[in-house]
C-alpha cells in the first residue's frame, strides 16, 4: 500500500493520464475526477493527503471548489496545488488566497510536479505524524503506509489502518461513537454510528488474537485502545 493518496482533479484525461503515471512511479496512491462535484464525494469519502485541482473546468471551477474546502472543517487542512494555464500573477494570487498551498503552470515537467508535491507535504504534515508508532511489538509506519506484528505484515482496509492510526496515537483514551466517525471518517461523512462496530470488528480481526484485545470496548461509552489490561 502506497504511503500518501493525490487526488488529481482536471478535466482533460490526458493531462490526468499524464500526472497519474508521474505519481504512481514515484509511489503514491492517485484517485481521479473530472468535474468539481466528483472531486467534492472522493474528498469526502477516502480523505485524500493532497489535492492537484484544475483551475478552470466546466460547471464549478476549481478555485471555487478550493475556496468551499478550505470552509468546511473536516477539509480546511487539505493541501491543494493548483493546475493551470493562467500564468498571470493576478490569477496566482487569487488562487492562494482560495487557500491553494502552491500553484503550477501548465505545461510543467512530471519531476517538478512531484517534487513541488513532496515539498507541500512536508510543509503540511504536522510534526510527529510520520513518525512509527509501536505497541507491544504492533508496529505502524505511516510513511511506508504499513502495519505489523512482531515483523509479520497485516492486511487491512484503509478504513481500519486509519481508525489504527488514530487508535495508537491517542492511547488510554475512551471515545464514542460519534467522535471516531468525526476523527476518522470526517464531520461531513453522513453514515451511521453503527458503521463503527462493523470497521472494529474487522480490525480486530486483522490484528489477530495477539493484539486484537488492545482495542476495548467501554461500555455506555464506545471504544479505547489500551496496552493496559
Amino acid at each position: 500500500m502506497t504511503a500518501r493518496t493525490v487526488l488529481i482533479v482536471d478535466d482533460e484525461a490526458p493531462i490526468r493520464e499524464m500526472i497519474a503515471v508521474a505519481l504512481e512511479m514515484a509511489d503514491y496512491r492517485v484517485l481521479e475526477a473530472d468535474n468539481a462535484q466528483d472531486a467534492h464525494a472522493l474528498v469526502v469519502d477516502h480523505q485524500p493527503d493532497l489535492l492537484l485541482l484544475d483551475w478552470m473546468m466546466p460547471g464549478t471551477s476549481g478555485i471555487e471548489l478550493a475556496r468551499r474546502l478550505k470552509r468546511e472543517e473536516a477539509t480546511a487542512e487539505l493541501p491543494i496545488i493548483m493546475l493551470t494555464a493562467k500564468g498571470e500573477e493576478d490569477n496566482k494570487i487569487q488562487g492562494l488566497e482560495a487557500g491553494a498551498d502552491d500553484y503550477i503552470t501548465k505545461p510543467f515537467s512530471p519531476r517538478e510536479l512531484v517534487a513541488r508535491l513532496k515539498a507541500v507535504l512536508r510543509r503540511t504534515t504536522p510534526r510527529g505524524m510520520e513518525d512509527p508508532v509501536e505497541i507491544n511489538g504492533l508496529l505502524l509506519d505511516p510513511v511506508s503506509h504499513r502495519v505489523s506484528a512482531h515483523g509479520k505484515a497485516l492486511d487491512m482496509g484503509p478504513t481500519e489502518y486509519r481508525l489504527l492510526q488514530f487508535f495508537m496515537t491517542h492511547q488510554e483514551r475512551a471515545y464514542t461513537r460519534s467522535q471516531l466517525l468525526d476523527q476518522v471518517w470526517g464531520g461531513n461523512v453522513y453514515v451511521e454510528e453503527r458503521t463503527v462496530d462493523v470497521h472494529i470488528r474487522r480490525l480486530r480481526k486483522a490484528l489477530g488474537d495477539a493484539h486484537q484485545n488492545l482495542i476495548q470496548t467501554v461500555r455506555g461509552t464506545g471504544y479505547r485502545f489500551s496496552a493496559r489490561a
